[in-house]
């Protein structure tokens, strides 16, 4: 009898956990669509609205819906402000803003398909960056999978056309996109490096702030350089889309599913990104896989199953010393 309840107590507790997680999951997919959208949204009126106005609008209105919801942690913000404000300034603006207005502007020229599959090379940033920042390992498999993903990014970038990369015939939107990737990485890892100790979702609210303050001088540049938004239904319909679900509602579901899944599976999640683009790109932009594009991410996936499934052995052997 004892028995046959503990049977059942196990399973109602598996149950209850595999539903948990397939919330969790459910959150993150949910998180990544969202985030997709944004891609869309800026390539859609990339005529109509200069790129650093949409990054200053996304993250001060993302900014302005979060604060409330972070209001019992407003101590250990104002702390962490005084004692650290360079750092949130440096990690904020770099990751939230400049990282946003690179692709934004990346946009205006490429197309966003392409921008989506750039942005896989993301993990494999990082993981390079971590090693010459923060001494993180990198075993061969490692060093073969970036080899690998790099040149599924020169790929893409000319186009499958070795004839474009001897001319340096490159498009300068994609550039632009790589350069945002990259500024994303190191914001990852700046903030690993960092070791923050408050709550995530404060932090982010600090981060998002900091964001708002170096997208503004960008901003203001654009307005005196007479680059004004043309805020009109479609001007207004995408900047309501990139701030509030593709904003502050994206910002809260990933850190709920980081919460739910721990860094390491959230983020594995990113690639899903990719793919939502791709088919949001085609349903509502009419863009088109080219072959190049089926090449080159076969390229970036490759380099990822090696870094994903081959992890370096150091870290083994540290863990049995």
């Amino acid at each position: 009898m004892a028995m046959n309840v503990l049977a059942v107590h196990r399973d109602t507790v598996g149950t209850e956990q595999a539903a948990g997680n397939s919330l969790a999951y459910s959150v993150g997919v949910l998180c990544w669509l969202l985030s997709a959208g944004v891609y869309i949204a800026a390539k859609w009126v990339s005529t109509e609205m200069p790129p650093w106005a949409l990054c200053f609008w996304r993250v001060l209105i993302a900014f302005a819906i979060l604060m409330p919801i972070v209001r019992r942690h407003f101590g250990d913000m104002v702390a962490l402000m005084w004692a650290r404000p360079l750092e949130l300034l440096l990690i904020g603006g770099v990751g939230l803003a400049i990282c946003q207005g690179m692709i934004f502007v990346g946009l205006e020229h490429a197309d966003a398909t392409t921008a989506g599959i750039i942005i896989a090379l993301i993990p494999i940033i990082t993981m390079i960056l971590a090693r010459l920042m923060l001494a993180e390992p990198m075993g061969r498999w490692q060093v073969i999978g970036s080899i690998l993903a790099f040149l599924g990014i020169v790929v893409i970038i000319i186009k499958g056309s070795p004839a474009a990369l001897m001319r340096l015939d490159f498009n300068p939107g994609e550039l632009w996109i790589v350069a945002g990737a990259f500024c994303f990485s190191l914001y990852t890892v700046l903030l690993r490096r960092a070791k923050f100790d408050m709550n995530r979702l404060a932090l982010l609210v600090l981060l998002l702030g900091a964001a708002v303050l170096t997208a503004l001088p960008f901003y203001l540049f654009e307005l005196f350089s007479d680059e004004r938004s043309t805020l009109n239904g479609s001007g207004l319909i995408a900047l309501a889309y990139v701030a509030i679900p593709g904003g502050a509602v994206m910002y809260y579901l990933f850190n709920r599913s980081i919460e739910a899944l721990g860094a390491a599976r959230a983020g594995v999640l990113l690639y899903i990104q990719t793919i939502f683009i791709a088919v949001l790109a085609y349903l509502i932009l009419g863009e088109q896989l080219q072959r190049y594009h089926l090449e080159g991410a076969a390229l970036i996936i490759a380099g990822l199953l090696l870094i994903i499934l081959l992890k370096p052995k150091i870290k083994a052997e540290a863990a049995t010393a």
